[in-house]
């Protein structure tokens, strides 16, 4: 966790960005993040004059989890004190700990949902470890059944009627703001259809996936971070970010 932090905070924050990458990562740097070609050198290709644009970098890590070889930082970001970004990066790592393959997903910052949540506000400690498993699997049973299968009828399996705490800026809280939410895509032909899985990490009572969703017609690449209690889900944000061509994307793709 401390090299994907490393990475993220003094490469890019801090503007080191060619010393981050020598300390950090390994023998290869597989980029999925949109624009960014593999390797050292395409890293600094993009971010060299990203630092040149933006010379005022303020950048938090939110959250963070790890599972095995998987790190996940949750992260905000105001560039030039005005202009604000969420991401979400997952990082893959070799038998040193140091990063080898990254994805991401970054959407508009400084919003708010229904009710009055920030998309990063909210519980971070990590808590529960010895229900890690059990989290991870009552999350994929909630994308097979409620986001794939679109069998709405069965949340109240998964999310918890008494706390329900909704980051998006679209969603209420409350299960009843989530069915609410669904049923309102439907109505106007903008459903979310979540058609592949790609990741799923956890670490005790949070639990992260990486899917690919179909936004009536447009590919997404979503970010899903769950908190659970008592075995039920009772915190989510998400981050969410279009599929890139592959001229745009200048690496293997998104996924």
């Amino acid at each position: 966790m401390d090299n994907a932090r490393g990475l993220y905070l003094e490469g890019i924050r801090d503007g080191r960005a060619r010393e981050a990458l020598d300390r950090y990562t390994g023998d290869r740097y597989t980029q999925h993040s949109t624009g960014v070609a593999d390797g050292k050198e395409g890293f600094l290709a993009f971010f060299e004059p990203f630092l040149a644009r933006n010379p005022r970098r303020d950048i938090e890590v939110v959250r963070a989890i790890e599972d095995g070889r998987y790190v996940f930082l949750h992260v905000q970001q105001t560039l030039g004190g005005t202009t604000h970004w969420v991401t979400a990066d997952l990082f893959d790592t070799d038998d040193d700990a140091r990063i080898v393959e990254h994805w991401d997903t970054i959407t508009p910052g400084g919003l708010t949902s229904p009710s009055g949540h920030t998309q990063t506000d909210g519980a971070t400690e990590v808590a529960d470890l010895d229900r890690t498993d059990e989290n991870k699997q009552k999350v994929a049973g909630f994308v097979s059944a409620v986001l794939q299968d679109g069998r709405i009828e069965r949340a109240a399996e998964f999310i918890s009627r008494e706390s329900y705490v909704q980051h998006s800026p679209e969603v209420a809280d409350g299960i009843d703001g989530f069915t609410a939410y669904v049923g309102r895509l439907t109505a106007e032909g903008e459903r979310l259809t979540y058609t592949k899985v790609h990741r799923l990490i956890g670490q005790g009572n949070f639990v992260v996936t990486l899917s690919e969703v179909d936004q009536a017609g447009t590919p997404m690449a979503v970010f899903d971070i769950f908190r659970l209690r008592d075995g039920l889900i009772v915190e989510h944000w998400d981050v969410a970010d279009p599929v890139p061509s592959p001229a745009e994307a200048n690496n293997s793709g998104k996924f």
